[in-house]
């Protein structure tokens, strides 16, 4: 989770990610994640909740089972009445590094850089999920600033 202070600054506020157990049946697993999105929704009250567009991976069951929690963040989301922003994977490295064929490593210096940081989000997916975040915040900053240009041009 990242905030803006209005100047042009962002800060991360929290970043992590939710660990089921393999072993716990799937929709256990997806109650937990619910459960532990509508937590984080309640106590940060974001204005925004960004998510990664739905992609393929080499395994046609990891990408069912993303798309299942992927599912969960957006409707607790919803449920939450928070605005949901998706974005493709290509838009958020575009949006961080500069091109949408971006390496990980290269998001991942980014994030760094852009929130200040001293490391790297860990665990990996965490820096992708603060990359989406930084992508959101970017991307309405630039829409306001848009907007405000052209009520100073009227």
């Amino acid at each position: 989770m990242v905030r803006g202070d209005g100047r042009g600054t962002a800060t991360l506020v929290e970043c992590g990610v939710f660990r089921t157990s393999p072993r716990d049946p799937l929709a256990n697993r997806l109650v937990e994640i619910f459960e532990g999105v509508t937590e984080l929704i309640a106590r940060h009250q974001p204005d925004a909740l960004a998510v990664e567009s739905i992609f393929y991976a080499r395994n046609v069951r990891t990408t069912v089972t993303l798309g299942h929690a992927r599912g969960v963040l957006l409707l607790a989301g919803a449920r939450a009445g928070v605005i949901i922003h998706e974005y493709p994977p290509a838009e958020i490295k575009k949006a961080i590094t500069g091109t949408g064929g971006a390496t990980k490593e290269q998001v991942q210096y980014m994030v760094k850089t852009l929130l200040r940081l001293k490391s790297v989000p860990s665990p990996n997916d965490a820096a992708d999920g603060v990359a989406a975040a930084l992508t959101c915040l970017l991307s309405m900053r630039t829409s306001q600033l848009l907007a405000d240009a052209a009520g100073r041009a009227r």
